[in-house]
């Protein structure tokens, strides 16, 4: 999670010189999503990064192109914004394409900018190409720094380079708890990203009307209903792992560690469109995974009478497993009803922490079981002899009983316990201990 104390670096250059290589081998993880295409990172997104013991903020952009239009050119302001809030910048050229018109034009915005530079030549496999670099000084930015991202040559003098301009960080007291963090997640262009830009007050994400616009996960903190929040946007999930390709694939990898990292996830489904065996088997991640949920249903303008009689059928039959999740609906593109979003947040993160008193699970599991016995099976009748909730966030309880449970009556457990203690946005967890037969 990224520390706002800590020093900024943006990295900046033309598309597809290597940035997000670099990044990664900066990081020295696998991280910000590579592929060899120019415009895969959109969005700037930053991650933690440490250097002989001092720690800084990275800040990945999109590739630069001065003469964009559309979407290249939200691409390049959102690099331009980058640079504005960073303390220093890593300017990345190309070394086996030299100086381009576009590498100069990067370099008057970065002059007007007043930033530190630090000028790095990626792609420097071996020393031919190495004395290549020094045509590099015509940029007026100083001393090149030849790197291979690839491979790491150069890497450990570039970041000394990086640490000589970068400012310390101050002293910083970590604040107990912190945030609250809420991953969105949904299929691709449901509207993710113009949520999140709604609730930022600004054009944080690059939104464009393509499916799977946003690759790596962005953290975002917002303030809402006086307090703030920590969101993760989340790249639109579109096949099964297995069939996906490229920067898919990572791109799932950072949607399930969002979800992982997250403690309530927004899971946005297009109310206009019908829900997906895509959106199904994100709810199930979200499930397995023991996080708070909230579904919102967007696009909400687009929905008629017709629409809205098939929307409640379809709730019905495919969120019947989630009937405990709080569900809003909204139009993100107009702001129209997000100030929804905080109370249903409140409310699933209230039943995600919820923790019942073990004399009250078991007062209520005894009344349970007198006026509801198991059904008898085989002969036998297996009864719930005493329970306890083991964990909050999510709630689980383990029971132990005098023989298996069947599946339906641990479903009816679950169902009362909810009329019962609330748990409004969470999924609860069973864990049934069978007592052990004593050996004559």
């Amino acid at each position: 999670m990224t520390d706002t104390n800590l020093p900024v670096l943006a990295v900046v250059g033309r598309p597809n010189v290597g940035k997000s290589t670099l990044v990664n081998r900066i990081l020295g993880r696998r991280e910000a999503v590579v592929e060899d295409i120019p415009g895969v990172t959109r969005d700037r997104v930053s991650y933690d990064a440490e250097w002989a013991g001092r720690a800084f903020t990275l800040v990945d952009t999109g590739g630069w192109d001065p003469d964009a239009k559309g979407m290249a050119e939200r691409i390049k302001a959102q690099a331009e914004i980058a640079v504005s809030l960073a303390d220093a910048v890593l300017f990345v050229v190309d070394a086996s394409v030299g100086i381009t018109d576009a590498d100069e034009a990067v370099v008057r915005v970065l002059r007007k900018a007043g930033k530190p530079v630090v000028l790095t030549a990626n792609k420097v496999d071996d020393e031919r190409v190495e004395a290549e670099t020094y045509g590099l000084w015509n940029l007026g930015l100083g001393e090149p720094h030849p790197v291979s991202a690839l491979h790491g040559r150069g890497s450990g003098d570039l970041l000394d380079a990086i640490l000589a301009v970068l400012p310390e960080a101050p002293e910083f007291t970590e604040e107990i708890g912190g945030p609250r963090r809420i991953a969105i997640v949904g299929r691709p262009n449901v509207g993710k990203s113009s949520l999140l830009n709604k609730l930022a007050g600004e054009d944080r994400v690059v939104v464009d009307n393509v499916a799977g616009t946003t690759v790596d996960p962005v953290d975002e903190l917002v303030e809402l209903g006086g307090r703030e929040w920590r969101f993760i946007d989340t790249a639109g999930i579109r096949k099964r792992v297995k069939e996906a390709s490229g920067h898919e694939y990572y791109a799932w990898l950072r949607t399930t560690t969002a979800i992982e990292r997250a403690e309530v996830c927004v899971l946005v489904l297009d109310g206009s469109q019908s829900i997906a065996e895509q959106d199904m088997r994100i709810l199930q991640e979200v499930r397995e995974a023991g996080k708070a949920l909230v579904i919102a249903f967007n696009k909400w303008d687009l929905v008629d009478e017709e629409r809205r009689y098939y929307l409640d059928r379809e709730i019905e039959r495919d969120l019947v497993q989630v009937q405990w999740a709080p569900r809003i609906n909204i139009t993100a593109r107009t702001g129209w009803h997000i100030d929804r979003l905080v109370p249903a947040l409140d409310r699933a993160i209230e039943g995600w922490e919820t923790r019942v008193p073990t004399g009250a699970l078991n007062a209520f599991l005894g009344r349970l079981v007198a006026e509801h016995p198991h059904p008898v099976r085989s002969g036998k009748q297996p009864k719930v002899l005493f329970g306890t909730q083991v964990q909050v966030a999510h709630p689980t309880f383990k029971l132990f009983t005098s023989g298996k449970l069947d599946a339906g009556y641990e479903r009816f457990i679950e169902r009362r316990l909810r009329e019962e203690f609330g748990f409004v946005g969470t999924p609860i967890e069973l864990k049934v201990q069978p007592r052990e037969k004593r050996k004559r």
